[in-house]
């Protein structure tokens, strides 16, 4: 029987999570279709994308409002093709608002649904627990943290580990990290990442780029290096580069964000899977964040966050060794110091390394073939149908 399996995945790292998965799936099954919405790394792997990635990468309370007729558009035309033509199984990667909609729809007319990646509901708007537990056969969640609670819940879920931490080894290589990027191995490194969305990297530029030149007057030998995620978002820092600080040497380097945050010293970062990447690489972090204000008002003002660090390195961390500085706290004045205190502080980058280390040991599983074999096992109660 040949086995049709629709996704969504609305990031790049979902992307990326995906098409891991996708290769581990063939290896196993080889007649295996796959379809839905996915970015380049997916369709690569020979994934069926009915609309751009772009189309969901979007962000933040307020700033979908004016993106919302065309997303329910896409969800709308999406469960029209699945009624007509029912995928066996679906897997909504992340991107809770859109998939959990998308996931019930589709559990009703018999589809095999998972969810890859446990929405926040220990941080923030636990009740779509609830609506998860109507809407799925099978949660795939990635962190230790997460059991407690979905335990209670009564969600069947299965804890799969976070595919990064086998990808980047337990001890990474630095100098071997600096020789791909050229940098010597004596030099003072600090990776500056400011996200991998457009918006995430127009607000985060400014400081950023203020706070690298502080950090640069005060370490004159200074190597600064850029990872970002495409060329629209290389093109956004540049021309911020431009206006705040046109004579400041940076290296930019597109995508390769693991080996930049290996090479590196410091990490100056915004909040997202870069901070999990950090812990990977066993690097010291100073994390930043800015929202846009009316998501960042509303969140204040309704007490909607519930817990006291918003990083995942500390979030993974009992020492809470990233400082973090959100939206007006995110400025230079803030930053910088603690940059630099990091350059200046072997024995606390030795400390954080060895903390980093543990936190790696209890992500690393064997991802892909744990949820490929769920899959599996889930297929093997489909019925096949003279359309099959």
């Amino acid at each position: 029987m040949k086995l049709r399996i629709g996704i969504v995945a609305a990031e790049p790292s979902g992307d990326v999570l995906a098409a891991d998965l996708m290769d581990e799936l063939k290896s196993q099954y080889s007649e295996i279709e796959f379809e839905g919405i996915g970015g380049k790394c997916m369709e690569a792997k020979g994934f069926k994308s009915y609309a751009p990635i772009e189309s969901l990468s979007i962000m933040g309370l307020f700033e979908v409002i004016r993106y919302l007729p065309k997303i329910f558009q896409l969800r709308q035309s999406l469960i029209k093709r699945w009624e007509k033509n029912k995928p066996h199984i679906f897997i909504g990667i992340d991107a809770p608002d859109f998939n959990i909609f998308l996931e019930r729809r589709l559990k009703r007319i018999g589809v095999i649904t998972i969810h890859y990646v446990c929405p926040s509901v220990w941080a923030w708007r636990k009740k779509r627990i609830k609506k998860l537990y109507r809407s799925i056969d099978l949660l795939l969640n990635i962190f230790p943290f997460e059991e407690k609670i979905l335990n209670e819940s009564n969600i069947k879920h299965l804890y799969v580990g976070h595919i990064l931490a086998s990808k980047i080894p337990l001890k990474v290589d630095r100098q071997a990290a600096r020789i791909r990027l050229n940098i010597k191995k004596e030099e003072n490194v600090l990776a500056i990442l400011p996200g991998s969305r457009a918006s995430e990297v127009k607000r985060l530029s400014r400081p950023f780029i203020e706070t690298a030149l502080v950090c640069k007057n005060e370490i004159p030998s200074l190597h600064i290096i850029v990872p970002l995620a495409n060329e629209l978002t290389i093109s956004i820092w540049k021309s911020q580069l431009k206006m705040y600080a046109p004579d400041l040497s940076v290296q930019i380097v597109q995508s390769d964000t693991a080996t930049a945050i290996t090479a590196s010293n410091v990490v100056l970062v915004a909040s997202g899977t870069a901070t999990l990447e950090g812990v990977l690489c066993k690097r010291p972090m100073v994390v930043g964040y800015k929202l846009n204000f009316l998501t960042y008002f509303y969140i204040k003002i309704f007490h909607l966050l519930k817990i006291k660090h918003f990083s995942l390195a500390n979030i993974l961390s009992e020492r809470k060794s990233a400082p973090e500085f959100v939206q007006n706290l995110c400025e230079p004045h803030n930053l910088a110091p603690k940059v630099l205190d990091f350059f200046r502080n072997k024995e606390k980058i030795q400390k954080i390394e060895e903390e980093y280390l543990e936190i790696h040991k209890t992500l690393l599983m064997d991802t892909n073939k744990l949820i490929a074999n769920a899959i599996l096992d889930l297929a093997k109660k489909i019925k096949p149908s003279p359309k099959n």
